[in-house]
């Protein structure tokens, strides 16, 4: 069962991700992880050098990218991979306010008020989402090269080569942004929070304490 974000934890920590969405976002970045390097090891001279063996490489890349929307397809059976989501593809007022305060270099709480993902990861998820999606289909239309007119596969391959320069440029960024942040990969890694670190970086993200659980009548005041 997906551990609710309304839910304290037993340590007083506050739940953010359940099992099945730290899992969905690991084999999401191995797979990444995978097209990355085998792309590098086909378009580098130097690592293709020292890789070789380029046909096992190709394939490599070839299947790492064709599974990679399989984690978060098969990740949607939670229910709090699906509520994320949804609040993912939800942009409001204040995702306007972060957005300002970001181009200002705010660095203020109170100038950057966050739900459970911030005006950033919002953009981050959407765009990668997108690219990922292009990539997919460009990358098929350059396998399956009796299927479309070379005019198109050319198109493709110049499509997937630089959005795929692009994508690594945003992962290291994200990347980077994660490094800085101690308590959010702790929180991808473990499933859980400070409450400090919620008020601080997510203040409109305020989960309620779980309601007590009212004790069951008995049969003899059923009777």
């Amino acid at each position: 069962m997906s551990r609710r974000p309304d839910v304290m934890a037993a340590d007083g920590r506050l739940p953010r991700f359940s099992q099945a969405e730290r899992w969905a976002h690991r084999a999401t970045a191995a797979l990444m992880g995978v097209c990355v390097l085998t792309a590098a090891s086909l378009y580098l001279p130097v690592l293709a050098e020292l890789v070789g063996r380029r046909a096992l490489v190709t394939t490599v890349h070839t299947w790492s990218g064709v599974a990679l929307p399989i984690p978060v397809l098969v990740g949607l059976g939670s229910r709090a991979l699906r509520d994320d989501l949804a609040l993912l593809n939800r942009f409001g007022p204040h995702d306007s306010r972060w957005l300002r305060a970001a181009l200002r270099r705010d660095k203020r709480p109170a100038s950057r008020p966050a739900h459970k993902f911030n005006a950033g990861q919002k953009l981050y998820a959407a765009w990668t989402a997108g690219a990922t999606l292009v990539m997919l289909g460009t990358g098929l239309m350059m396998w399956f090269t009796r299927l479309t007119p070379l005019q198109w596969r050319t198109g493709a391959t110049f499509i997937h080569d630089w959005l795929a320069l692009t994508l690594g440029v945003v992962l290291a960024g994200h990347i980077g942004m994660a490094m800085g942040d101690p308590e959010s990969r702790r929180g991808m890694r473990t499933g859980s929070v400070s409450r400090t670190w919620a008020e601080r970086e997510h203040p409109l993200w305020q989960p309620r304490p779980k309601p007590p659980r009212l004790p069951r009548p008995s049969s003899e005041a059923r009777d």
